[in-house]
């Protein structure tokens, strides 16, 4: 493939520029990804978008925006070993050095070498037609997942499962879900194919309760406020909660996930950003509450996660409100920015 294609950038004053991209050629070990859907996270809205908070050579570097894609391989360069033309891939979203402990377990997300390069941050990412991508960052996309259900597995569902996979999630649990923005509708959805029998939801924005109830994701979603913690605990017979996640990143949503789950229970922090307070005896110690936190996933377990969704027949498609075409990209990342929607979905071809 020769010429050029157009790609959307984020100069971080809230807004998206379109660019003039070389279409890439593949290298050893590389493949070109034809883009087929690219979601957008919301890491990207408070870390990129809005301002560019990351610094050095973890900053955003004003390359090809977009994390979470999924498309076809459509070029291939010497040297592959599993990946072909033809084949249907998720790109798992750090392309790490390969070789340090971290990236040996699969967590390129924590590698710890200077060649570490995110896609849609410091290597081009998947708001463009074409994506150039090392095979070692892919994961093969079975034909019952659409592409905008495999370009959710590469951050949203992954870092989620990882979580619920971490504290255990069964279902002897009630499981509490704090802050229902696409990573929140994607634990609920997650836990409760996992097996949880009574999920809650705790959030205010009115299009994403919606969202829940529509889907039948929770059996309570409560408004958050003074009264939420006794609530909570009403629901649950004054005991509280075996399993808790906070996907908001919010302070008082945080305390409020600690304090709400039980004796003994587990509790993942998952939204980034911001900060919490809380008493770490009588919220935490005298209970015998464990806190664990969770970054994305690895690339091992992003392979269960697709497995696992066919054997549920789950869709994270379902959680798409919004598709728009790359030329409207500053569309999808204005409504994503404002809350007032399920996951948006910039979509190429047959996935619009």
């Amino acid at each position: 493939m020769e010429g050029t294609m157009r790609g959307a950038v984020l100069p971080g004053d809230s807004s998206v520029a379109f660019k003039d991209f070389r279409i890439p050629k593949p290298g050893h070990g590389q493949v070109i990804v034809r883009t087929k859907a690219s979601t957008i996270c919301g890491s990207d809205i408070r870390a990129i978008y809005r301002e560019h908070l990351g610094k050095g050579p973890e900053g955003y570097q004003g390359v090809i925006a977009g994390h979470e894609p999924a498309g076809l391989v459509v070029e291939a360069g010497p040297g592959l070993r599993r990946f072909k033309v033809g084949d249907r891939v998720i790109i798992y979203h750090i392309s790490g050095c390969g070789v340090c402990h971290d990236c040996r377990m699969g967590y390129m997300i924590s590698c710890s070498s200077p060649l570490r390069a995110a896609y849609g941050w410091q290597r081009d990412g998947g708001m463009a037609p074409y994506i150039l991508a090392d095979e070692k960052d892919l994961v093969l996309l079975p034909d019952s997942l659409s592409f905008t259900d495999g370009a959710q597995v590469a951050c949203g569902f992954g870092t989620v499962y990882e979580a619920l996979e971490k504290i255990g999630v069964c279902g002897d649990d009630a499981v509490l879900v704090v802050g229902l923005g696409p990573v929140g509708l994607a634990t609920l959805m997650l836990a409760k194919s996992m097996g949880a029998q009574f999920l809650v939801g705790i959030e205010v924005q009115k299009e994403r309760v919606e969202l829940a109830v529509r889907l039948g994701l929770a059996q309570h979603v409560i408004e958050p406020g003074p009264s939420s913690l006794d609530k909570l605990r009403r629901l649950t017979g004054g005991r509280g909660f075996e399993r808790s996640i906070d996907c908001s990143a919010n302070a008082e949503g945080r305390a409020l996930a600690i304090r709400a789950t039980r004796q003994w229970g587990k509790i993942a922090l998952v939204g980034e950003g911001g900060s919490v307070s809380f008493d770490p005896s009588p919220d935490l110690i005298h209970d015998q509450k464990t806190i664990y936190g969770s970054w994305v996933t690895s690339i091992w377990r992003m392979e269960d996660l697709v497995e696992r969704l066919i054997r549920w027949g789950l869709h994270p498609e379902d959680l798409v409100s919004h598709r728009f075409p790359l030329e409207r990209a500053d569309e999808a990342y204005r409504l994503m920015a404002s809350g007032a929607c399920g996951k948006v979905s910039v979509s190429f071809d047959e996935e619009l």
